[in-house]
C-alpha cells in the first residue's frame, strides 16, 4: 500500500463518529481531495448541464454495470461463479461478497478488479441512480480501493465502514449535483421543503437524496437539522424508531450540540397530523446552543409515503422577556 492509502487508512479508521444515526461531516482536507477527483470527472464530461447522464459517467470510465439480487442466494452466488470464471480472478475469497453483502446490507457493490458496479435488481428504480454514483464513488477514490470487500484488515470494523461509505455519499453528491451548480441555485432559495422540492426536479434526483444534499452544502451560516425516517404517527423502523438518519448541517453542528432522539420525535409530534402524504405541518421550536442561550428554529414535515422528511432550520434569537 502506497503512503497516500495508507495516510487514508489511518485517517478513515480514526475519524468514526459512536452515533450512527447523525451524518458524518467529512474534514476540509477529505472532502477538498474528494472534490478535485470529482471536478476530474464533470471536466471530462465538459462541464454538462443538469440532469447529470450516469452512462457517460460510466463510459468515461470505462465502468461496467451488471445486477445481482440480495433476496436470492442463489443468484448471488451464480453471479459470483461468472466473475471468477472470467478471464481472471476477481476475488480470491468469493465468499466475501457474499459476506459483505449480508453483513451490511449492501444494496450495490464495486468491484476494482473488474470496474465493475454490480446494483441490488431488488432496489427500486427511484434508489438506483444514488446507489450507482456512491459505487462510482468509490471507484474514483484511490484511497478505497485496497478497502474495498474486505482487502484491508480494518475496512469492515463499523467504524471504519462508516467513514468509508461517507467519503462515497459525499463523492456521489458532488458528482450528481454537479458541485457548486447546486450549491449557486440552493443557495437563491430560501431555506424550506419547498425550495427543496423544486431542486428535485431540475437536477434529476430524489426528493431525499436532494434534501440531504440542501442541507450539508447550502446556507454555510444557517443552522439546519435534517430527519428522515418513517412518518412519526406511523412508525416503521427497527424498535419502533422513526428516525433513519439525522442530518446536522455544519452551521448548526458548530453552534449546537445535538438533540437527542426522543426530544425531536416529540417536537414534531406536536403538530405532526395523521395523513399520510403531503404536508404535516409546521411549528417553532426553542433550541438552546453550547453557550446556553435559545434561539427559534421552524420545523416543518413532508411525507412522500415511503419517506417522511422534516427539516428544522434557524430563524433569529429568542426574544428575552424583560421584567421591571
Amino acid at each position: 500500500m502506497n503512503s497516500r492509502l495508507s495516510k487514508s487508512s489511518s485517517r478513515i479508521c480514526k475519524s468514526s463518529r459512536a452515533d450512527k444515526v447523525r451524518n458524518i461531516i467529512l474534514s476540509r482536507s477529505t472532502a477538498s481531495d474528494i472534490d478535485s477527483q470529482v471536478n476530474k470527472v464533470l471536466r471530462g464530461l465538459g462541464n454538462p448541464e443538469p440532469p447529470l447522464r450516469l452512462e457517460d459517467v460510466r463510459e468515461l470510465l470505462k465502468l461496467d454495470r451488471g445486477y445481482y439480487s440480495s433476496t436470492d442466494d442463489s443468484f448471488l452466488r451464480e453471479t459470483i461463479s461468472k466473475l471468477t470464471v472470467a478471464g481472471t480472478q476477481v476475488l480470491k475469497r468469493p465468499g466475501l461478497l457474499l459476506e459483505a453483502v449480508r453483513k451490511f446490507d449492501l444494496r450495490a457493490l464495486y468491484l476494482p478488479d473488474r470496474k465493475r458496479i454490480l446494483l441490488d435488481q431488488a432496489q427500486p428504480d427511484a434508489k438506483q441512480r444514488w446507489n450507482e454514483a456512491h459505487e462510482i464513488g468509490h471507484s474514483i477514490l484511490p484511497w478505497h480501493e485496497d478497502l474495498m470487500l474486505g482487502d484491508h484488515e480494518q475496512s469492515l470494523t463499523p467504524g471504519c465502514h462508516a467513514q468509508i461509505e461517507a467519503e462515497a455519499n459525499y463523492a456521489a453528491g458532488q458528482l450528481l449535483f454537479l458541485q457548486s451548480r447546486f450549491r449557486v441555485a440552493a443557495n437563491d432559495s430560501t431555506p424550506r421543503l419547498d425550495s427543496i422540492r423544486a431542486l428535485k426536479g431540475r437536477f434529476g434526483n430524489t426528493y431525499t437524496t436532494t434534501f440531504w444534499r440542501f442541507i450539508e452544502d447550502s446556507h454555510k451560516d444557517v443552522p439546519m437539522i435534517g430527519l428522515i425516517g418513517s412518518h412519526p404517527r406511523f412508525p416503521k423502523e427497527a424498535n419502533g424508531a422513526i428516525f433513519r438518519h439525522v442530518v446536522e448541517s455544519p452551521a448548526y453542528r458548530l453552534m449546537f450540540d445535538s438533540l437527542s432522539l426522543d426530544r425531536l420525535r416529540s417536537e414534531i409530534l406536536t403538530y405532526c397530523q395523521y395523513r399520510k402524504a403531503g404536508p404535516l405541518g409546521s411549528c417553532e421550536v426553542s433550541i438552546t446552543d453550547k453557550r446556553g442561550e435559545r434561539h427559534v428554529f421552524l420545523f416543518e414535515s413532508f411525507s412522500n409515503t415511503y419517506d417522511c422528511l422534516t427539516l428544522a432550520t434557524y430563524q433569529r434569537p429568542h426574544a428575552r422577556v424583560v421584567g421591571f
